[in-house]
């Protein structure tokens, strides 16, 4: 049997109306939702939104993008998928930004955000909440912060929220395995 929240606890139809979850969560509640587009990795970028950056940016003060193109860095110092990140330091004064690629490689993406941490860089990445993957488990659990995205993030150039949820993952010298992570609500 179910018990019934506290009504401070309770969301109402209007409450959850009132999050920018884009067309998708419409389509969703109509049913026609192309669940295709959760598993695919024919795209794997996506470009940040700039209000969520910015955000993110004035708490942190990011001085490194360590997955960028030429025509989407946040930063001025950045690493194209030319530059091989995967095997170049992340040290930086400031903290390092990162939106990684989607897809299958994102595990490697984390494994490094975890390497690059226990060394001393403080990372902040923006991923999609897959709590049901291995990567999640092996390395967004060794984060010492996961903020849960309220909603869905619109992509720049995305004319509809992702179709998953996102979260934003910090790393820094309190990465330890064994650690549980704090976790809070991020809106922005």
């Amino acid at each position: 049997m179910r018990r019934a929240l506290p009504p401070r606890l309770q969301e109402t139809n209007s409450d959850i109306d009132n999050i920018d979850m884009g067309s998708g969560a419409h389509h969703a509640r109509e049913g026609n939702l192309n669940m295709e587009v959760h598993y695919s990795s024919k795209d794997t970028t996506w470009r940040t939104p700039k209000r969520l950056y910015d955000r993110l940016n004035r708490e942190f003060g990011f001085e490194l993008d360590a997955a960028a193109s030429k025509q989407n860095a946040l930063c001025d110092r950045y690493y194209t998928e030319e530059d091989d990140a995967l095997n170049l330091s992340w040290e930086s004064p400031g903290a390092v930004w990162l939106n990684p690629p989607y897809g299958r490689v994102i595990g490697k993406w984390m494994e490094k955000a975890v390497c690059e941490a226990n060394k001393g860089s403080r990372i902040v990445s923006l991923v999609p909440a897959r709590t049901d993957t291995l990567w999640w488990h092996e390395s967004a659990m060794k984060a010492s912060e996961v903020r849960l995205v309220k909603g869905r993030v619109r992509f720049v150039g995305a004319s509809h929220g992702a179709p998953f949820p996102s979260a934003i993952l910090v790393f820094d010298r309190s990465t330890r395995d064994g650690l549980t992570p704090r976790f809070s609500s991020f809106i922005y």
